[in-house]
């Protein structure tokens, strides 16, 4: 008796169609979640009260700086951000400010621009 090729492939497809299937419904339930976090992604819960986050400066550096400063901010386009020398507070300043060919403004929050100012200056 002859094996047919194309059986297995229609095994895989419908494995994969299942998978889909079942990974979405566990997304529809986590649907409110998400939505809740994507209204105000700087706030936790826990035990039904609100607290505000404090920023994840790497994660911040990482969506925002790496564009100019390279993979681990040690320098691209942008010069390296380890060991420059620079105080939390001038850090923060350039942030605020901009220098040379870094626009300010990149970062509006705060909390954010002291997190990222004090994880930059920690950088050795």
């Amino acid at each position: 008796m002859k094996k047919n090729p194309v059986v297995p492939y229609l095994l895989i497809i419908a494995f994969g169609l299942g998978l889909i299937f079942f990974m979405s419904l566990n997304g529809i339930d986590k649907k409110e979640e998400a939505a809740k976090k994507a209204e105000d992604p700087k706030t936790e819960q826990t035990d039904g009260k609100t607290e505000a986050a404090e920023p994840d400066a790497e994660a911040i550096t990482t969506a925002k700086c790496i564009s100019c400063h390279g993979e681990g901010l040690k320098g691209s386009v942008g010069p390296t951000l380890h060991g420059t020398g620079l105080d939390a507070a001038g850090v923060e300043k350039i942030l605020r400010d901009g220098q040379g060919g870094m626009p300010g403004g990149i970062l509006s929050d705060d909390k954010e621009i002291a997190a990222v100012a004090k994880y930059i200056a920690d950088l050795k």
